[in-house]
């Protein structure tokens, strides 16, 4: 896009020239990036099939047969720690269904001279990168991280057997960093069923996976030494991971976390490391929040998200003693979004939620991680403590609303009362994510979108009814509030 500032009734307005118009003036940036799940810490989230709690019918498209045909040892997790536990089986059942993923993507522009020789005189450079997949059902469908594909031109994944086979990439979540892969291939393989990630304990036997530098087939073992850890508190996605203590290195990352029943409960997905090698920690995505993307996927070719619909935080110790009580673990609401389920069932402002579905929900992320493995108009319990009492509260959760302005370079959502309240707005919605390179510039985001073309708007439906109304070369004006509250015109045409 080419910019061109001007005022008009002492309003600022910032003139937009799409592509369309100027593709044979001007090469400008790239609209890219990630859908982000909220700003601050906005509780919304996705979630899955809960047999107990929900009133939608649901059929998984993943199978969830038992694992092949070998019995194995039931370990009880509660005693492990005092067992000399046997390994073996759990290793042998999952070995040959972890794969190694190869990624092929073209490198388009040498930086200098010497490399456009040194390629011979080709202007495009294939790069390998390397990794880890599971294969998840019989007839090869795999499910790896986004990292271990980004880019990728060509994905081939090579078996335990040695065996290589080409994979084409489904689809994926890059918020969660998870992505489907499908071997191009009409055999039968051997895979790994999902476990309940949700029932894992602290100090529980795993083991990881995968192809940790491009060795082959690596089985290591340790504990479930944390869950529902974050690793950024500013990372607007929340994520929630198992932390385990088994050795993780660069391309175990889409491998297997499994039990010693051979389930999956985790995908391989990072490590905190200032060398890039294993130093004692390592972390992976939930089984259920990886089962509930790829069922999204498979199901809708997208992922469904849902949200509670309130935004808050960690309910601290410090937050305890201003309001003198006792508790100082929990979620605390600091606001309700309007018509969402939290507002339809009176969970309130100020409530500290303390448990959902019986789960204990001691910080943010144990809330995320929970809410990140269902999905909208499914039926949670939600405990919240109020006025000193515990209270048990039904709330469907809803579809999260969000839209891309793709021309614009925008994602917006729907504004909380505090998001409102904060630049002083009666009406509008949020700039959640700014996609295009030029338009980082102007720090847009968390500003409110007040208007479009003059015209109010209240919720992402209003702006979505306003731009499918417009003409493909109209201009489309956008009003919002910066941080001081002044307001402000973008045109784009």
């Amino acid at each position: 896009m080419v910019l061109s500032l001007f005022k008009l009734n002492n309003s600022i307005i910032i003139k937009f020239l799409t592509m369309k118009k100027i593709a044979s003036l001007l090469l400008v940036g790239i609209i890219g990036g990630a859908v982000a799940l909220g700003t601050q810490k906005i509780i919304d989230y996705n979630e899955s099939k809960n047999d107990d709690s929900t009133n939608v019918s649901y059929t998984s498209p993943i199978p969830t047969p038992k694992l092949h045909t070998t019995s194995m040892p039931n370990y009880n997790t509660a005693s492990n720690a005092s067992l000399n536990i046997d390994f073996t089986v759990a290793a042998e059942e999952t070995v040959n269904a972890v794969v190694h993923v190869k990624n092929v993507s073209t490198y388009r522009r040498p930086r200098n001279y010497m490399d456009y020789l040194r390629n011979g005189g080709k202007l495009e450079k294939a790069i390998v990168g390397a990794g880890s997949g599971v294969i998840i059902t019989e007839d090869g469908y795999i499910v790896t991280n986004n990292h271990v594909i980004k880019g990728a031109s060509e994905v081939r994944v090579t078996l335990n057997n040695n065996k290589s086979y080409e994979a084409k990439i489904i689809g994926s979540d890059p918020n969660a960093d998870i992505a489907l892969l499908k071997i191009v291939s009409d055999e039968k393989f051997d895979y790994i069923p999902f476990g309940n990630s949700d029932n894992t304990k602290i100090g529980e036997w795993v083991l990881a996976v995968g192809n940790p530098f491009n060795l082959t087939s690596t089985v290591t073992a340790g504990i479930i030494s944390a869950k529902a850890r974050d690793l950024d508190e500013n990372d607007r996605n929340m994520q929630s991971f198992i932390q385990t203590d088994a050795a993780i290195n660069p391309g175990n990352s889409g491998g297997a976390l499994v039990n010693t029943k051979g389930e999956l409960i985790g995908i391989n997905t990072a490590i905190t490391s200032q060398t890039g090698s294993y130093v004692g920690y390592a972390f992976a995505v939930p089984s259920n929040n990886a089962r509930k993307i790829v069922e999204d996927i498979l199901e809708y070719g997208d992922v469904q998200k849902a949200i509670l619909g309130i935004s808050g935080g960690t309910f601290s110790q410090n937050a305890a003693k201003e309001l003198g009580i006792s508790y100082s673990q929990g979620v605390f609401v600091s606001s309700i979004s309007k018509n969402s389920g939290a507002e339809k069932s009176g969970i309130k402002k100020g409530d500290i939620i303390k448990k959902i579905d019986g789960y204990a929900i001691r910080k943010f992320s144990d809330l995320t991680g929970y809410i990140n493995s269902k999905r909208p108009n499914d039926v949670l319990n939600v405990s919240v403590l109020r006025n000193d009492k515990l209270i048990d509260i039904p709330v469907t959760l809803s579809l999260y609303e969000s839209y891309q302005l793709k021309d614009l370079g925008i994602e917006v959502i729907n504004a909380t009362e505090s998001d409102l309240a904060q630049f002083g707005a009666k009406h509008g919605v949020k700039i959640n994510q700014v996609l295009s390179n030029t338009m980082k510039r102007y720090g847009l985001e968390g500003y409110i979108i007040t208007e479009i073309d003059n015209t109010p708007v209240n919720s992402v439906g209003d702006v979505k009814k306003i731009l499918q109304s417009k003409a493909e070369n109209e201009d489309i004006m956008v009003s919002f509030l910066d941080r001081y509250g002044e307001k402000k015109h973008f045109v784009f045409n």
